[in-house]
């Protein structure tokens, strides 16, 4: 039914997107990277590729879905963009109101907000609202942009549930399906802030034909042709790669014991960066002195 290589286009986001707010006074970063101008909305928008272009915000992720919304209604408002809406899918009750079957047909990008992705997942997933975005991502120049839990639901492989001071312990992480944008990825959100990396490293350890795809906050990586990235954002994205795994020993521990694992691959890119998932090979944006 898909195409084998996708049309549109993704962006994953790992959270705390700046919204074109002003930053904190001691957040230097922000203030040498002059934030709004390069950050994750905007690149979104130049993406689509269309002036004033029908952005969809779907919340149902979210536990604070109005709060949400209006949050993005404001950050796009700020960047010229008017011809924004926003979805408030609650139930899978909701997924079947033809008024927004009707409106994913017609807008030009949908944004997943953050929140819990197995809301997204249960709620969505087998619908013909979510068909609908699928069949548009694989056939058509379609944007879908996802944060936090939003980015995380997009792969095939989902990381449902895991704390990360627990997480080298077998059994800790939890995984089910996702939305399924993509195949061979596992991503999660939050990366460095919440220290994820050892619930990212056992995920692929459970599943080494995935690459790990760890996002910092405002930091993300559009992904195109459903295999190239690129690094987008102020902060770094972590790359697990476990195809080379040498020793492991997750098979035969039993639950709540630690996890082993040889020769799992690291890359840490930063704004853009780009990674070739069928290859596995980085490359790094050359910056003359």
């Amino acid at each position: 039914m898909n195409n084998l290589i996708p049309k549109g286009k993704l962006i994953a986001v790992g959270g705390a997107e700046d919204k074109g707010t002003m930053p904190d006074k001691d957040f230097l970063q922000k203030n040498n990277l002059n934030f709004f101008e390069l950050g994750i909305l905007k690149a979104i928008v130049e993406e689509i590729g269309k002036p004033n272009p029908k952005i969809e915000v779907i919340s149902t992720a979210s536990s604070i879905p109005e709060e949400v919304g209006d949050n993005y209604l404001t950050a796009f408002g700020k960047m010229g963009c008017t011809n924004v809406q926003v979805i408030h899918i609650k139930n899978r009750e909701d997924a079947l109101l033809p008024e927004y079957t009707e409106r994913i047909k017609a807008c030009d990008a949908v944004m997943m907000s953050g929140g819990n992705q197995l809301r997204l997942t249960s709620i969505l997933g087998g619908t013909e609202f979510m068909e609908i975005i699928l069949d548009r991502y694989f056939n058509e120049d379609f944007l879908v942009a996802g944060t936090s839990a939003g980015a995380m639901a997009m792969s095939n492989t989902m990381i449902y549930q895991g704390n990360s001071t627990t997480a080298h312990l077998k059994g800790e992480v939890r995984i089910t399906t996702g939305l399924a944008f993509i195949k061979g990825v596992i991503i999660d959100s939050h990366f460095e802030k919440r220290g994820r990396f050892g619930r990212l490293a056992q995920a692929v350890g459970l599943n080494p034909s995935c690459i790990g795809i760890g996002l910092g906050e405002d930091t993300g990586v559009l992904i195109t042709g459903g295999n190239h990235l690129k690094a987008i954002g102020s902060g770094c994205v972590i790359i697990i790669d476990g195809h080379n795994i040498r020793h492991s020993n997750i098979a035969d521990i039993p639950e709540g014991s630690p996890i082993s694992l040889e020769n799992l691959q690291v890359h840490v890119m930063v704004k853009d960066d780009s990674f070739t998932l069928n290859t596995r090979k980085f490359d790094a944006e050359f910056i003359s002195a």
